[in-house]
This record gives C-alpha cells, sequence and structure tokens, in this order.
C-alpha cells in the first residue's frame, strides 16, 4: 500500500496532462516533486498547486529530457535530496512535426518519449527497490504504432511524424513489460497506460495545418487533462492495482496494447538498443 508520506516523482509536470497528475497527488498530501523543462513555469505551477492543494510538501527539479547529461544530473540532484521513491510517473512527452536530433544526436521524439524515461527510470530503480512497495507509471498511448523498425529506429530513411511519435509510444510499452518481468518479486511494479484523447499542446503539435483555426472547437470534445490524468492517477494511488505489474490500462481498467508489444524477443531486442543509446552499462538485467 502506498503511504500518504511517500514521495512521488512527476516529469513533464508543468502544464497539460502532467500538471494534472501533479495536483491529484499533491491532494493524497504526499511529498510531490515535479520535474520541469523550464524553471519559471515550473515554479509558477509548483505555487498555483500548492495553493489548490493545501500541500506544503511540493518540490521541483529542472532538467531538459532530451538531453543524457541533464537526465544524469536530475537523477543524481534527486538522490541528494531524497531516500526514498515510491511512485513514478513518466510522462513528459513531445510530438515533433520535422526530424530534429538531440544534444546527444538521437532522434528527438525518440529521446522524449521513450529514452528519457528508460533512462531516468533505470537511474532511479534502486532507490525504488529499497522504498518498496513502489509503483512505475509510464504514459504510453494508444496512437503506438503495430510494429517498430529496428533497422531504423531513428528515422533515418523515413520520417512520417505521427509514425515516429508512435513507434516511440511502442518502444516505451515494450520496455515497460521487459522491466516488469525484471523487477519480479522485488515490490516494484511497472506498468504502461493510454490516457485518451487529451486536450493538451501534443494535440496542438499534431493537428494538420488545416484543422488548427478550429482547435478550440476539436478542444471542447476532448478529455480535459484532469479527466486524462485518472488513469495515471489510479496506477499511481489505488489499491486494487497493488501487485499489478506488466499489463496495460485504459480508462483505469487492464486493457491491451498492440500484440507486437507483448513479443518477448522484440521487448528484449529493444531494450538493448534502448540501453546501448543511452550509454547504460548497467540496465536493469534480466532475472535467472
Amino acid at each position: 500500500m502506498i503511504q500518504r508520506n511517500g514521495v512521488f516523482l512527476v516529469t513533464g509536470a508543468s502544464a497539460g496532462l502532467g500538471k494534472a497528475i501533479t495536483t491529484g497527488l499533491a491532494r493524497q498530501g504526499a511529498t510531490v516533486v515535479m520535474v520541469s523543462r523550464n524553471r519559471q513555469k515550473g515554479e509558477e505551477t509548483l505555487s498555483e498547486i500548492a495553493g489548490v492543494t493545501g500541500n506544503p510538501s511540493l518540490d521541483l527539479l529542472v532538467a531538459d529530457l532530451s538531453s543524457q547529461q541533464a537526465i544524469r544530473q536530475l537523477a543524481q540532484e534527486f538522490q541528494q535530496r531524497y531516500s526514498r521513491l515510491h511512485i513514478l510517473v513518466n510522462n513528459a512527452g513531445a510530438h515533433m512535426q520535422q526530424r530534429q536530433l538531440s544534444v546527444d544526436g538521437i532522434e528527438m521524439n525518440l529521446a522524449i518519449n521513450h529514452l528519457s524515461a528508460f533512462l531516468l527510470t533505470n537511474l532511479l530503480v534502486d532507490t525504488m527497490r529499497a522504498s518498496a512497495p513502489a509503483r512505475i507509471v509510464n504514459v504510453a498511448s494508444n496512437a503506438m504504432t503495430r510494429s517498430v523498425n529496428l533497422d531504423d529506429l531513428q528515422s533515418e530513411q523515413t520520417f512520417v511524424p505521427f509514425a515516429v511519435y508512435g513507434q516511440a509510444k511502442l518502444a516505451m510499452a515494450l520496455c515497460t513489460y521487459a522491466l516488469a518481468r525484471r523487477l519480479t518479486g522485488t515490490g516494484v511494479t511497472a506498468n504502461a497506460l493510454h490516457p485518451g484523447l487529451t486536450a493538451t499542446n501534443i494535440v496542438d503539435a499534431v493537428a494538420p495545418p488545416i484543422a488548427r483555426p478550429f482547435l478550440g472547437i476539436i478542444k471542447r470534445f476532448l478529455q480535459t487533462p484532469e479527466q486524462g490524468a485518472q488513469t495515471a492517477l489510479y496506477l499511481a494511488t489505488s489499491p486494487e492495482v497493488e501487485g499489478v505489474t506488466g499489463q496495460y490500462f485504459v480508462r483505469s481498467k487492464q486493457g491491451r496494447s498492440v500484440p507486437n508489444s507483448y513479443d518477448e524477443a522484440l521487448q528484449e531486442r529493444v531494450w538493448t538498443m534502448s540501453a546501448d543509446l543511452v550509454g547504460l552499462e548497467r540496465a536493469v538485467s534480466p532475472r535467472s
């Protein structure tokens, strides 16, 4: 059972879905550590959430999650401040319409939507093991593609924005299941989720030019961030999912991701490729 005096960490916490998730967790009375790319925006959001929830135990860490060095510094700074971590919500996401490379030479959709969560989780997993019971909650998407092109993981040969975003979300699901298998028996669970179509900045990014004048109207028919946050909050705090791991949730119920996401051989290949791309010599090892 996750305690109210637990420590929660949320990435992409200063706007949209992440802000709503952070607010929901702050209402639990726990210590909630927000990760934001922009310090000013993060401080403004922290102040707003503290005022709304009355929770004085909010903290802010600033990191550009497209940078592996920044992620390593983030993990180090977190561990300097806190000895425990009970909930990690990997929510940060982006949708790039043009092929861009991170400072590490990684295609940005892959860097932010998958590798940032993969690296941060691996850097913090020992802290979570020592804090067990603990939960890893990965915000994936039903927009994930049906397969992953292992020969073009960084979309050098072909770049179709929505497909590239979807491939990164499939990689996240594959590695969530691989991680859950590795953590069996440790008291740390790992699950992925689809938040549903939610009125966030990613909707603005994916909208074709012809639809952009109508975004205000379109968003009225989508979930609010508060509604979209419910499945993440359920996975983070509900006693109903205590011990549940390696699953995919939609609308706070167990669902199914695409069939290929359950291919264990593919999971292991993507895990190994991800570890190589982030320079992890010591990623969580398979259980013997």
